[in-house]
C-alpha cells in the first residue's frame, strides 16, 4: 500500500486539531493588556499543546520516511495515534480554563502519555512490517528519549495531585527535550543508499 494517503490523512487531522485548540482561544472584552490577564492559562496550556502538537508532526514525518509499505497494522496504529492527540484540544481547554488544577492537569498527562504510548506502538508496527533490521529498527535503536518521556509522564501524572507546577514543569521538560531535534532517523536515512 501507499503511503500517501496515510500521511495526507495525519496531516489533516494534526492541521484540525491545532485549529480546534485556537479557536478555545475566545476574544477578550477591554482594549488594555489587563483584558487579557485572565486568558494566560489558558494561552500558555495552548502554547504547550502546539508544541507537542508541532513535534508529533515533526516526528510522524520522519517516522513514515522511513516506511516502505503500509500495512492495516500500521493504518490501525497510526489512527490509535491520532485517536489521543485528537484528545488533547480538550485537555488543553480544561487544563487552561481550571487554571492548571490537579485533575485537569493529571488528565492533561495520562493523554500524553497515551499519545507517547500510541508512537511507540506505531514505531513497533513499522519495524513489524519492514522487518527487525530495517531503517527505522537500525534508526531508533534504544529509544532513550521516548522511554525517558514516558518514565517522565509517570511521574507527572499523580504529582499533579500534590503540586501541579511540578507536574507542568515535567511536561515542559518532554517538550523541551523533544523540541532538540532527534536526528537519529535522519543519519540514517543519509546513510542508507538510495534515500
Amino acid at each position: 500500500m501507499n503511503k500517501t494517503r496515510l500521511e495526507a490523512f495525519s496531516d489533516g487531522v494534526l492541521a484540525i486539531i491545532i485549529t480546534i485548540m485556537v479557536l478555545e482561544l475566545k476574544v477578550q472584552h477591554g482594549e488594555d493588556l489587563a483584558a487579557l490577564q485572565p486568558l494566560l492559562p489558558v494561552f500558555f496550556s495552548y502554547v504547550l499543546s502546539f508544541l507537542y502538537i508541532a513535534i508529533y508532526w515533526n516526528n510522524h514525518h520522519h517516522l513514515l520516511h522511513t516506511a516502505h509499505h503500509v500495512s492495516a497494522r500500521i493504518l490501525w496504529s497510526n489512527l490509535h495515534l491520532l485517536f489521543w492527540l485528537s484528545l488533547l484540544p480538550f485537555v488543553t481547554g480544561w487544563m487552561g480554563e481550571n487554571h492548571f488544577a490537579p485533575m485537569p492537569t493529571a488528565l492533561y498527562g495520562v493523554v500524553l502519555l497515551m499519545a507517547a504510548l500510541a508512537y511507540w506502538i506505531l514505531t513497533r508496527a513499522i519495524i513489524a512490517t519492514d522487518g527487525k533490521d530495517s531503517l527505522l529498527a537500525r534508526a531508533i535503536g534504544r529509544d532513550a528519549k521516548g522511554n525517558a518521556s514516558v518514565v517522565i509522564y509517570l511521574a507527572a501524572i499523580p504529582l499533579a495531585f500534590f503540586n501541579q507546577w511540578i507536574s507542568q514543569g515535567l511536561y515542559v521538560a518532554v517538550a523541551l527535550m523533544w523540541l532538540i531535534p532527534d536526528r537519529r532517523i535522519e543519519r540514517a536515512l543519509k546513510a542508507t543508499p538510495g534515500k
